[in-house]
């Protein structure tokens, strides 16, 4: 096992360096000057060209790309083009707000997707069956910033019940920072927990067929019991793949729903930096997104072992 997580660990690290080389190609590459952005289309060729020293633009591409990289090792990510304040204090203030809504989207995602996914699987090819799946058909089309519209007009302006947007801050109390973010939560939820619960559906079906099943209700189980403590744990393997890459997915969506709802969170500081070409901003901010999807994965990868013990070291 400790082979294993190493081998894991060093392939974490490969990709990470990996990412951050594209990352700062990709961003690099982009048209247009951030000091130019900055001084205004009316500034002169001498003020931008002092600006750009200033900000270390004139540097050469490998200089740049190594002080990048050491300042992401030492926690120093520089300062800001357009707020002048440090990214790591811009990041962690967003990621307050980031994080618990991912967090609540991927309880919703997996109370609604498991629940869903078991009692299709239970009730194959029976009426429930097709209706449930027939819905989750319908969450896998559906967009979810429309999604996030109609919860808005249903709930904000005919019902008010919610507010349509914005965010009171922790600081107002833990109830309505958890009530303005339910719906935000929620819009991202559905389209996830319709493809988990497919998945779902599909593991818990395969499993169910296995002979252990059998003998087990043979022995008296009852089909609940079945269920929940011999199929659900051996079709996890699939399930728990799935989980790893929405919770990702979740973190990368909330560019959007962050801005629909207009929530002062990561998404909306990637957006608001791109349209004002704060590339260091953009920059870390990337690169953070893609350093948590590729830890959650190898989390995954190691829970494997543990959710599964039929599952080898070396099948991994």
């Amino acid at each position: 096992m400790s082979v294993f997580v190493l081998r894991r660990v060093l392939t974490l690290l490969a990709t990470l360096v990996g990412a951050s080389v594209i990352i700062f190609l990709v961003l690099d590459a982009l048209p247009g000057n951030a000091a130019q952005m900055l001084m205004g289309a009316d500034a002169s060729a001498d003020a931008v060209r002092a600006l750009t020293v200033k900000l270390g633009l004139d540097q050469p591409l490998a200089v740049r790309y190594l002080q990048w990289v050491k300042g992401l090792l030492i926690g120093d990510l520089g300062n800001s083009y357009v707020y002048g304040t440090p990214v790591g204090s811009l990041i962690a203030e967003r990621l307050l707000l980031t994080i618990p809504l991912a967090i609540m989207s991927m309880l919703i995602t997996v109370m609604l997707a498991l629940s869903a996914g078991i009692y299709t699987a239970a009730n194959h090819n029976k009426l429930g069956d097709v209706g449930v799946m027939s819905l989750t058909q319908i969450g896998i089309a559906l967009p979810n910033f429309w999604f996030a519209i109609l919860l808005v007009l249903l709930f904000s302006v005919r019902l008010q019940w919610l507010s349509a947007g914005g965010f009171p801050g922790w600081e107002d109390g833990i109830w309505p920072g958890i009530k303005s973010l339910l719906l935000p939560a929620v819009s991202l939820a559905v389209v996830q927990a319709a493809i988990l619960a497919r998945v779902t559906r599909s593991a818990v079906l395969e499993v169910l067929r296995e002979d252990f099943v059998r003998t087990a209700r043979a022995k008296g189980l009852g089909k609940r019991e079945v269920l929940w403590s011999h199929v659900l744990r051996n079709a996890m393997i699939p399930v728990m793949t799935v989980m790893g890459l929405q919770f990702a997915n979740l973190l990368a969506g909330t560019i959007v729903i962050e801005n629909v709802f207009y929530l002062p969170g990561l998404g909306r500081l990637i957006f608001q930096s791109i349209a004002n070409r704060d590339l260091i901003v953009v920059r870390n901010c990337v690169m953070l997104l893609a350093a948590m999807v590729v830890i959650v994965n190898f989390v995954v990868d190691v829970l494997y072992a543990f959710i599964d013990p039929r599952i080898k070291v070396h099948d991994l």
